[in-house]
Order: structure tokens, then C-alpha cells, then sequence
């Protein structure tokens, strides 16, 4: 080697009296071509090789040596940092920051500080915040939707991005079928039912029995059957992870990861983590699961509160719509329901009411007085000792709410529809002539469910064909709007809006009142509002007794 290149092997800085010889930290001082001056004794052990002659670039790690020859002797302000300033490396199997200075003889003096706690500890802390950032984020995904299929795949995508090469999500088992949800490294979801024993991957049996989980070094990877992973994960599986779905009160599930052969097991560290996504996932999928049964609960149940489609009934027409207070509700206070005659000549039933209130409590009630009124069908032809059965019925329950009622006996004799209309504290219904006059049935009553004893008067009505009778809820004569949007609908409006209606058919009559009452109130506020018309029609037309057996002209 050319000597001029040769480092120089003079004290100068690393004399014995330098103080820096008995730093506590490593200290190494090179020129500035890069030749070692000098070490101390701390120093000397992390670098055995670096004596005074020997090359830098020889004797200790690349990142020092490069930080030196950019520095080419000029040593910065101590505030500076990065290319200029100080440099931080591995050392082993430690970390070092390493600081220079520069010393009177113009030599450069590297201090090397330990930092392998602090480093670890900042690893450690920035994990747990990136750890907490991403329970967070999974937590909203997780429970922004109420749909089980739904949630099971956002837990699948979540694990397999962040947790491991791929997750399978385990439904609880439904006999012995098993609901399976996958998603591989290719970030694809699929759905899957086996009927496979889920015993024969080890803890996925007391997993979806809400046991702890057992570690993952117990489970042997060549254990995992075919059947838990996904089709795009075309490695052995290296390592898994089976954790249950802890849901509320009852499992959820199971969740298993799964690693490739070629990537490290999972640690202690990412098992507990995984278990603290699973709680979470847990959590979303049994609400999930608690919403759909709720609202299954809820569908059932709202067809026997919902009001029926009316159509012709021998040879008369009947037509209702109904219209809740609220906007998100089905079903109120307000009900309809016409009970057809068993066969043509005998009398048909129509019940129109309105239960004190609205919303859900009022709707149970209503369901409660139409099951009675079906309940007591055989008795329909003595309309006073129905509805004193009925108010008996309503004054027994734990009820303490009322209602108001009227029905109407139908028949159609020669071409003329006779109805006998009883109200109970309901308003009576309208009947509106062939000329467009607009009269009252003549009947009133006390309400139901309110006195010990009901009392009420029975009219008797008769439509020609091309007539109607209109059953209508306060909803209706009640309704808040207009100009100011404080006037009433009023009777008076409602008779005017009837009369246009002379020989209207039952289902144009009462889309025409419920229409024009819509837009009385706008967007404002209204009660249930419910009608029901019973018309007679003009012409003749073939009708079919049961709906199956050979119709029959009627005038």
C-alpha cells in the first residue's frame, strides 16, 4: 500500500491524558482520511481490530466508515443531524448512535452511545399505537354494518391483511353444518359450508364453545385439515392460531390464522393481539346476529299488525290504505280488517278503529283487539254483545289504553248492498250518493275499553250501485296544515273531497282521500290515518264465489 495512504499512528489527541480515554461510552478518533487514531477501552471491546494505524473502513461497521468519509474532516454544529450529524446503526445485537466532535488536532472523535433499550421501547410504543389505530379502525368497519354475512367478511379482510397470510372465520355450528367464511393472501372473500368434524383441527372444538384458546406452538401445522384453508393459500401452512369470538353471553364463533411455512411463527405478542381483534370482531358479529333474530322476531310478527289488502267480496267492493304517524313505522293505532262472509247472501264483516296513542304500544293493542274481534266472529250479527264482550276483553287486560269502533254488517241483495253501521265513540262513517250527496250514517256509541258498560245505536244503510260508505280515523278529519299548517282537515273538506267521488270505484275513493290528505299536512306531523270504502258496484261482473269453483254473473 502506498504509504502516503497509510494512516498515521501518532498520539496527537489519543495521548494518555485525554479525558475521553475514560468515557464510559466507546470513543474512536480517526483522521480525517480515515485511519484510527485511537480507542478507549470501552470502545476496544465492542472493536478489538480497531488500533491506532488501522483503516476505519476495516475495523468497524460500514455505517460509521460512511458517515466519516462524508464528513471529510469537517465536523458539523452539535445541533445538526442526519448525513452531517450524528448516525445511528447496529452494532451485534445492539444499537448505537454514533456523535462526532472534532479535536484540536483535527482529528474526528466518534462517541458511541447505546440506545438498544430506548430504540426498543420506541419499537415497542410506535407497535402498540399502530396496534391501538388499527382495533380502532376495525371496531368501526366492524359494527358499520348490522349484516351478519356482511360483518364476518370485514372480520376475514382485517385479519388476513394485518394479522396473518389468511383467516377463517367459524360460524357457531348449526347441527352439523359449519358456516365458514375465507379470505387468503389474494385478499378475495368466499363462503363455504362443510360438514366436516371441527374437532379435528385442535382447539377450534372448545374455541366455539367460548374456551380460551390453546398457544399456537400446540398445534401441529400439519394438523390443520383442507377444509380450513382457503383455496388461494397454495403453501404449507407454517403456523396457527385458533381464538375464539367471544359474543354476548354466547360465542360467536372461532377465528384461525393461518402463516406459509416461509414466514415466522406467530408470536406471544401477536396471539394476544389477535385475541383482543377477536373480542372485538366477537362483539360485532353477535349484535349482528342479535339484530337479524330480533328483526326476523319483528318481520313475523308485524304480518299479524300489518293491514290486509281488501278486495270484492260477493259482489261488493271494499277498499282500504292506511298511513302510520311515523315515518320509519309500518303499524299504529289505526287498524282495518273486513271479515268475508262463508258464502254469498250471508253478511260480511268491516271493523274500522283507532286506539288511543301511537307507535309500537298502541299497535300491540290494536293486534289484541283485532285477534278478539276474529275470536268472536260467531257473534258478529248481534253488533252490541260484540263490542260488550270486546270492552270486557280490553277492561281485564293491563292495558290502559282505549279505543274507538265501528263496524258495518255487508250483504248485497239484488243489485242493492245493505250495511248495518254501529260506531263506539268513532265517528260515523260518510256515505256518499250516486248525485254527489254526502250524508251521515246515523249511529253513535261510548268507547271501548274505557266504562264498565257500552252502549251504542245500530244504522242501517243501503247503497246503490255507484254508492259508498267511507270508514275514515280522526287521522284523517284531524290533520294539521294548509297555509299556516295549524288548520284542520276537517269534516267539511273531507265531505267536499267525497262528493267529487260519486261513482268512483272503492280503491280510486280512498286513494283520493288519503291523497288529498297528505297534502293537506305536507311535511308535517299527522296521527295515523286510516280508510276503508264499501262500494257498490255499477255493473255486473263475473265473480267467483271461493276464488277456485266456477264464478257467477252478479247485477
Amino acid at each position: 500500500m502506498d504509504t502516503s495512504q497509510q494512516p498515521s499512528a501518532g498520539p496527537r489527541g489519543a495521548g494518555a491524558g485525554a479525558t475521553w480515554g475514560f468515557a464510559p461510552w466507546p470513543v474512536v478518533v480517526a483522521d480525517p482520511s480515515g485511519g484510527v487514531v485511537g480507542t478507549n477501552a470501552a470502545a476496544a471491546a465492542i472493536f478489538p481490530d480497531a488500533t491506532a494505524g488501522a483503516w476505519l473502513r476495516d475495523v468497524v461497521p460500514a455505517w460509521i466508515a460512511d458517515a466519516h468519509t462524508r464528513l471529510g474532516g469537517i465536523v458539523p454544529g452539535p445541533r445538526n443531524s442526519g448525513p452531517g450529524g450524528f448516525v445511528h446503526g447496529p452494532v451485534g445485537d445492539r444499537t448505537f448512535a454514533a456523535h462526532p466532535t472534532s479535536t484540536d488536532d483535527g482529528d474526528v472523535m466518534w462517541w458511541l452511545v447505546d440506545d438498544t433499550d430506548r430504540r426498543r421501547a420506541e419499537d415497542a410504543l410506535r407497535t402498540e399505537r399502530e396496534r391501538a389505530a388499527f382495533l380502532a379502525g376495525a371496531s368501526s368497519a366492524l359494527l358499520s354494518s348490522l349484516n351478519v354475512e356482511r360483518c364476518m367478511e370485514v372480520t376475514a379482510e382485517l385479519a388476513a391483511e394485518h394479522l396473518a397470510d389468511a383467516a377463517v372465520i367459524v360460524a357457531p355450528p348449526c347441527g352439523r353444518k359449519v358456516r365458514l367464511t375465507f379470505c387468503g393472501p389474494d385478499g378475495a372473500v368466499a363462503h363455504r359450508t362443510v360438514r366436516d368434524d371441527v374437532r379435528q383441527l385442535p382447539g377450534l372444538g372448545e374455541a366455539l364453545r367460548g374456551f380460551p384458546p390453546v398457544p399456537s406452538r400446540w398445534i401441529d401445522p400439519a394438523a390443520v385439515p383442507g377444509w380450513a384453508v382457503p383455496d388461494g393459500f397454495t403453501e404449507p401452512v407454517g403456523s396457527a392460531v385458533v381464538t375464539p369470538l367471544p359474543g354476548h353471553g354466547v360465542p360467536a364463533g372461532a377465528l384461525i390464522l393461518l402463516r406459509s411455512s416461509r414466514h415466522a411463527a406467530f408470536t406471544e405478542s401477536e396471539e394476544i393481539f389477535a385475541r383482543l381483534f377477536a373480542s372485538r370482531a366477537g362483539a360485532a358479529l353477535s349484535a349482528a346476529r342479535m339484530y337479524a333474530e330480533q328483526a326476523a322476531i319483528t318481520a313475523t310478527l308485524m304480518r299479524e299488525l300489518l293491514p290486509p289488502r281488501l278486495h270484492a267480496v260477493h259482489g261488493v267492493e271494499f277498499a282500504g290504505r292506511y298511513r302510520p304517524a311515523g315515518r320509519a313505522e309500518r303499524v299504529g293505532g289505526d287498524f282495518y280488517d273486513v271479515h268475508p262472509a262463508a258464502e254469498e247472501g250471508q253478511e260480511s264483516l268491516v271493523v274500522l278503529g283507532d286506539v288511543c296513542g301511537k307507535g309500537l304500544e298502541a299497535a300491540v293493542l290494536t293486534g289484541k283487539i283485532r285477534n278478539t274481534v276474529q275470536a268472536l266472529l260467531p257473534l258478529a250479527e248481534d253488533h252490541q254483545r260484540l263490542l260488550g264482550l270486546l270492552n270486557g276483553a280490553l277492561m281485564n287486560s293491563h292495558h290502559t289504553r282505549f279505543a274507538t269502533l265501528a263496524m258495518a254488517s255487508v250483504v248485497r241483495r239484488a243489485g242493492i248492498v245493505h250495511l248495518r253501521v254501529t260506531s263506539a265513540g268513532h265517528p260515523p262513517p260518510l256515505i256518499v250518493r250516486a248525485d254527489g250527496a254526502v250524508e251521515q250514517a246515523r249511529t253513535r256509541g261510548t268507547l271501548i275499553g274505557a266504562f264498565r258498560d257500552v252502549s251504542s245505536t245500530t244504522a242501517r244503510v243501503e247503497l246503490a250501485p255507484g254508492e259508498t260508505c267511507l270508514f275514515f280515523t280522526d287521522g284523517i278529519t284531524e290533520a294539521r296544515g294548509g297555509p299556516l299548517g295549524d288548520e284542520f282537515f276537517g269534516l267539511g273538506r273531507l265531505e267536499a273531497a267525497l262528493a267529487r267521488c260519486a261513482g268512483m270505484p272503492a280503491e280510486a275513493v280512498v286513494e283520493h282521500i288519503q291523497m288529498l290528505a297528505a297534502q293537506w299536512v305536507g311535511r308535517g306531523g299527522h296521527d295515523d290515518m286510516a280508510t276503508v270504502a264499501v262500494t257498490a258496484p255499477h255493473h255486473a261482473h263475473l265473480s267467483a264465489v271461493n276464488g277456485r269453483t266456477r264464478g257467477r254473473y252478479t247485477g
